[in-house]
């Protein structure tokens, strides 16, 4: 498929912007120019950029259904969500039967969609919405209770594309040892042979490092293991991900898994830093509760606009942390338009003061400012030098710093 123009030159900005010692490449006369759009980015043109949508497992586990799809998707679209960006409605695990038919083919399980999957994704594409489904790169899924696509690649890409099919989540269990270079490019390129264009999220567990080969190969890639609903989970989680905050950008994203706001085991002021965080890393915004009853707090955090703006900017720049001083921490990455989006956060178990002063975060001294706080809805106008928030414990401030002089 060929690569769209608008991605070429996003991947560009970003290669010349993060990878200093890579982008020496566009130098070597040695290396064409589509090898090296071909490293940057995935050839199926898709994950501009971190997509958005809700995955089943964090809430739901196995026990999910096609009345539960049907229903998130309405909820999807009643609540405004769509709007917002929200698009993908991702099955995990336990969707299919343990066997496949005479023929090779992975099966629905006859039980909890009786329907089938093309008539599930019939009615997810009649909202305007995307369906995503799982698969795992071995012989069984993690849960033991569907088979894998190892050796099956060609036929079950051909099966979802069927079935119009348009995210894959691939997972990493049962993998018989064999290493995930090679186990994931054959289900990438059957992917780009099946005749429609999915997103490949890469569930690796960045066991081999993926951010630095994956680009490549799938459109995100998950750089940690898996997420549970509490702090420790959370910010550790964060802090594994930021490591790999470079190599990031349109086409390919690091993956710290999906988001557990809603689901109960976290406060709301740490709900807050997750999304904010989880937002600013350009990280996908993948909602992992059950939407059809979350409450009107669980909205107000995944439905703010202003958050999920700064991390669908068009630059793709993951942010990063900056400056750690006894759990105070300064998050904070370029936006386009020479904005910078910026997180004060207090990790500490008590009230403090967290500040970020113009060098710590790539601005001239000089700098002038108006700070944009999306949490407040509410702008300061003309600040220099520096910025500060008396924060609660767990608590943040997130900021668009836009320079007027």
């Amino acid at each position: 498929m060929a690569i769209r123009p608008m991605a070429i030159v996003f991947v560009l900005c970003i290669f010349v912007l993060l990878n200093a010692s890579d982008a020496r490449l566009l130098g070597n006369k040695t290396m064409s120019k589509e090898k090296v759009m071909r490293r940057y980015l995935v050839e199926n043109g898709l994950g501009l950029t971190p997509p958005m949508g809700w995955n089943s497992w964090n809430h739901f586990g196995c026990d999910v259904n096609e009345n539960i799809v049907r229903e998130t998707a309405d909820a999807m679209v009643s609540s405004g969500l769509s709007n917002l960006g929200y698009q993908y409605l991702n099955l995990d695990d336990c969707w299919a039967e343990l066997n496949r038919d005479s023929e090779g083919n992975m099966v629905p399980n006859a039980a909890t969609f009786p329907s089938g999957m093309k008539a599930l994704a019939d009615y997810v594409h009649s909202k305007g919405l995307k369906l995503g489904i799982y698969s795992d790169a071995g012989t069984l899924t993690c849960s033991k209770r569907m088979p894998g696509s190892l050796g099956h690649e060609q036929q079950d890409a051909k099966t979802f594309a069927s079935w119009e099919i348009d995210y894959l989540k691939y997972d990493n269990c049962e993998n018989n040892g064999i290493s995930v270079k090679e186990r994931y490019p054959p289900m990438s390129e059957a992917l780009l042979k099946s005749g429609r264009q999915i997103f490949l999220s890469m569930c690796e567990w960045g066991w081999e490092d993926p951010a630095t080969w994956a680009k490549s190969v799938g459109n995100s890639w998950r750089t940690t293991g898996d997420i549970e609903d509490n702090w420790n989970s959370m910010t550790s989680i964060a802090d594994s991900n930021d490591r790999w905050a470079s190599y990031a950008g349109p086409g390919g994203w690091n993956d710290p898994d999906m988001l557990e706001v809603g689901n109960g085991g976290m406060s709301t002021e740490e709900y807050r830093s997750h999304f904010s965080i989880w937002a600013l890393a350009k990280a996908p915004l993948l909602v992992g509760c059950d939407i059809r009853a979350m409450d009107s707090t669980t909205y107000e955090l995944i439905s703010n606009s202003e958050v999920i703006a700064v991390n669908q900017d068009r630059l793709g720049v993951q942010g990063k942390k900056v400056k750690s001083n006894n759990d105070l921490e300064v998050w904070a990455g370029p936006l386009s338009e020479n904005k910078v989006a910026l997180i004060l956060w207090n990790r500490s178990s008590s009230k403090a003061t967290v500040t970020a002063s113009w060098c710590d975060i790539g601005l001239k001294p000089e700098a002038i400012v108006d700070a944009r706080d999306l949490w407040e809805h509410s702008t300061q106008p003309s600040i220099s030098s520096q910025i500060s928030a008396e924060l609660d414990s767990h608590a943040c401030k997130m900021y668009i710093l836009t320079p007027t002089s």
